[in-house]
């Protein structure tokens, strides 16, 4: 399988439901979904932190953390998929 920029550029120009994941990772995110990729992100490390308090922590607030962790997790991971298909290879 031949995944260099040339083959991911077409298969992102021509037709993104054919694309392998690797393909969708690595090809360019549209801004809405980079944006909500950060929030992603920001929400898995305010639960891994909480959860990895030193403190005792109430055990309904880690119950919270841990949804928290999964949900962000979650978002980052479908955001990172989106492909925006009008976007211009370098």
């Amino acid at each position: 399988m031949n995944t260099d920029k040339n083959t991911i550029a077409t298969a992102t120009n021509t037709d993104p439901n054919n694309m392998s994941v690797v393909e969708r990772v690595k090809a360019p995110t549209p801004k809405f979904f980079k944006t909500l990729r950060t929030i992603g992100l920001a929400l898995a490390a305010v639960g891994g932190a909480i959860l990895a308090a030193p403190v005792t922590v109430p055990a309904a607030l880690v119950s919270i953390a841990g949804y928290v962790a999964l949900a962000g997790g979650v978002m980052t991971a479908v955001c990172q998929t989106a492909v925006d298909t009008n976007a211009k290879e370098d």
